[in-house]
């Protein structure tokens, strides 16, 4: 009796812990909120790792993003993507990715590396949060 009352206890326990709150399942990783270019940027860093991968791997690289719309998504707080500066570093961002895309051979790893760190670049000067993942994407 002792036995199955434990066994009861501990399936009870595991059932509880395994259920996830509604609202915490929900909820945004950005205390901001998921705004179109938050959302972008985690899409371009998934591909980024698989552009990663890819090379490490060396099979020929496929950007599926689509990375232009950096320049038209909306952002968390639309006064830092309105900014030269900003607009500056996402041009550099498409002009890298770009360069990747039409690379070959052994500049694959060279672009590669452009469109990393315009990453970095614009996060160190406008956003510095997302720098430690993006540190990951590097070869």
């Amino acid at each position: 009796m002792k036995k199955l009352l434990v066994l009861i206890s501990m399936a009870a326990a595991i059932y509880a812990l395994s259920c996830t709150n509604d609202a915490e399942a929900s909820k945004p990783l950005n205390p901001n909120g998921d705004s179109e270019l938050a959302l972008l940027m985690r899409s371009m860093f998934d591909d980024g790792a698989k552009v990663k991968e890819a090379i490490q791997n060396g099979r020929v690289p496929k950007i599926l993003v689509e990375f232009e719309k950096i320049h038209t998504a909306k952002a968390t707080m639309p006064g830092k993507a309105d900014t030269p500066e900003f607009k500056t570093f996402a041009a550099a961002y498409v002009q890298a990715v770009n360069a990747l895309k039409e690379a070959n051979g052994e500049d694959v790893e060279t672009h590669y590396t452009g469109m990393v760190n315009a990453c970095m670049n614009c996060h160190n000067a406008v956003c510095p949060g997302p720098t430690r993942r993006i540190k990951k994407l590097y070869l």
